[in-house]
């Protein structure tokens, strides 16, 4: 039963805490597992998502800093165990800022929502907070799945869900180790300050990146495939004039190659296959490196103009048990390697160009 006693209630709260302990332990790990389920169901994909059951003696000193004075001097009975609504506290860490919201609205329509705080909104404009930017939400379970059986020992348990990003967590857990933030020197503050301020632009920058990327990808994808014979580098052709980089077409054969218009290439000659991203930006690098001023059309050219013999070869090479994998880089390797060997020679083992090398020769002597 409330009282005002805070002896007794804290002693009270220290029996509830030892007695529920195990309890709330299993509910952190149920919760967390719906949590997952849901997104996964939703295809979302966040960074994290971590549980933890607050210390009791801090969950003491909580209700001590921020309810007991405002309730004694009311004269308001209390049991703190009702004023600690993040005794089971969850986070779910995103990639991107925007993902926050997304993130929450899949959330919440599955829980009784008690309370919801929106960090960001809540101190945009203060000094030094960035750290506390997100989305946190006091959650309970819906009376519907409080009453299945997975659930029903966890149905009076509510916990605090906190959404944020990977750089708001990270800021968190490192603003949290610096000892002295408030009644410091002006120059430390500032220098704290401006440390917040440059992990609150990486935030942006990393979501404004993945947005650029995306546009990338999609006008890459929108562009024409460069056709064979308007290349200018076909031997016998003249260079082309400067004057024709303001021909539009021209401009994209031109174009100097780079890991988006190597992947529309590629698309189009292995439609099929599923590149990582990953791979494709090592191997475009690969690539520039060995041949610096390559242009688009011209390694849309050398593929086009070798790709034809080296799927021979790779019929020839597991057909004859010389390995089971022959990927789209180990073709777009070979063909780089048979349109431009001085340049492209190091893109494969030395044994693998010497079979390739023998089984051509073997061919040329076959056909002769």
């Amino acid at each position: 039963m409330p009282t005002l006693d805070f002896e007794t209630e804290k002693a009270s709260f220290r029996n509830y805490y030892d007695e529920h302990a195990q309890r709330l332990e299993q509910a952190k790990v149920a919760f967390l597992t719906l949590l997952s389920s849901l997104l996964a169901h939703a295809d979302i994909t966040v960074a994290a998502a971590t549980g933890r059951i607050k210390d009791r003696e801090e969950s003491i000193k909580k209700f001590m800093r921020k309810y007991q004075g405002p309730l004694e001097r009311e004269g308001v009975p209390y049991e703190i165990k009702d004023h600690i609504t993040d005794l089971i506290g969850l986070r779910l860490v995103c990639l991107y800022e925007d993902e926050i919201e997304t993130v929450g609205e899949l959330i919440r329509p599955h829980f009784q929502v008690i309370e919801i705080t929106d960090k960001t909104a809540e101190i945009e404009g203060t000094e030094n907070a960035f750290g506390y930017m997100g989305l946190h939400l006091d959650l309970q379970l819906k009376p519907d799945r409080a009453q299945m059986p997975e659930y029903e020992l966890f149905a009076p348990y509510r916990f605090e869900l906190q959404i944020r990003t990977i750089v708001q967590d990270s800021w968190s857990t490192l603003d949290h180790k610096i000892k002295y933030k408030r009644s410091i020197p002006p120059s430390l503050r500032r220098r704290i300050n401006t440390l917040a301020a440059l992990f609150e632009l990486a935030d942006r920058e990393f979501r404004q990146v993945r947005d650029e990327t995306d546009r990338q990808l999609e006008k890459a994808r929108a562009e024409p495939e460069p056709a064979a014979d308007a290349l200018g580098d076909t031997p016998g052709q003249p260079a082309p004039k400067e004057e024709s980089e303001t021909d539009e077409v021209a401009r994209r054969q031109y174009a100097p190659l780079d890991a988006f218009k190597l992947l529309r290439i590629a698309r189009h000659f292995f439609p099929d296959e599923e590149f990582e991203p990953k791979q494709v930006d090592g191997f475009t690098a690969e690539v520039v490196e060995r041949e610096p001023r390559i242009s688009r059309g011209k390694f849309n050219r050398y593929l086009l103009t070798t790709i034809v013999v080296v799927r021979r070869y790779r019929t020839h090479f597991l057909d004859t048990g010389r390995g089971d994998r022959f990927n789209a880089f180990t073709v777009m390797r070979h063909a780089l390697y048979a349109a431009n060997p001085e340049a492209f020679s190091g893109m494969l083992t030395n044994k693998a160009r010497e079979s390739f090398d023998a089984w051509r020769q073997s061919e040329a002597g076959g056909s002769a």
